[in-house]
């Protein structure tokens, strides 16, 4: 059986590229990796793992006129994500994020010694930016 070393990607659905691309990449920081594919689907770095295997946030957009997202959360397919940061960053990275009118939750992991903060991204997915607690 194979040993996983970590996780490579994780691959959105995004109705409106460019808000999405402005979310990950301008809000949140990601740096793409390549222009974007034959599909349009844009790669964004996530940290700063090796380059022949980087953690990774792929945007592929839904053909147009894709019905939205539902709004009740527990239909959707995707709970949230996750995005570590250090936590001397936390705070500062918290009010940055309310600067920019985003709605920030607060949350403590159950069982490890972490906190996380959480916004939506264009599309309504929820993102976690989480932190060892200090």
């Amino acid at each position: 059986m194979p040993k996983i070393r970590g996780l490579a990607e994780i691959v959105i659905w995004v109705h409106d590229m460019d808000a999405a691309l402005a979310f990950y990449r301008d809000v949140l920081g990601l740096n793409p990796l390549f222009p974007p594919d034959g599909r349009g689907a844009v790669f964004l770095r996530a940290g700063e793992a090796p380059v022949n295997c980087p953690q990774q946030v792929v945007l592929v957009p839904l053909p147009a006129g894709t019905e939205a997202f539902p709004q009740e959360r527990s239909k959707r397919s995707l709970h949230h994500l996750g995005l570590e940061i250090a936590p001397e960053d936390f705070d500062g990275e918290r009010q940055r994020l309310q600067g920019l009118g985003f709605d920030v939750r607060l949350g403590e992991h159950p069982f490890l010694p972490l906190k996380g903060m959480y916004i939506d991204d264009p599309d309504g997915n929820e993102v976690e930016i989480i932190s060892s607690r200090t």
